[in-house]
């Protein structure tokens, strides 16, 4: 188990590569890093419909690159549903960029992803909420 904390796609601002970032809620350690790619895909985490996993060839976390297998669950499937469209949504903006699509017609793109990123990270933080009370709760039954 790595934590809990907000998950943000980032975009970078030169080649418009996306990444996930996320950092521990409370230390602000990061605990995921890589970019989004091609070969990744989400799975249903033991048929729940609020959980993914994915595999990653390299994850950045303390500047070393490890394949890893990732898991992320949400407090409600909402928000694990979000994710995957937003998960989605990058993994073929990062292929298309691979390819050489058309700059025109990513810098539209660029623009929705921004927002959505927002929203994202916004749902995000709320999902974690939700996840702290239910641990809470958890511990007072």
């Amino acid at each position: 188990e790595r934590g809990t904390g907000d998950v943000k796609l980032l975009k970078h601002k030169e080649n418009g590569k996306i990444r996930l970032l996320m950092r521990r809620e409370k230390t602000l350690k990061v605990c995921a890093n890589h970019y989004i790619t091609s070969d990744m895909v989400l799975s249903p985490n033991v048929g729940s419909d609020r959980s993914w996993v994915w595999n990653v060839a390299a994850d950045l976390v303390e500047d070393e690159a490890e394949r890893q297998l990732l898991a992320i669950r949400f407090g409600n499937a909402e928000n694990a549903t979000k994710f995957k469209e937003a998960f989605e949504e990058a993994r073929e903006t990062n292929k298309s960029l691979a390819s050489g699509a058309n700059p025109a017609q990513e810098e539209s793109e660029d623009e929705e992803s921004e927002d959505e990123d927002k929203e994202d990270d916004k749902e995000d933080a709320e999902a974690s909420k939700d996840a702290e009370e239910s641990k809470e709760e958890e511990k007072k039954d």
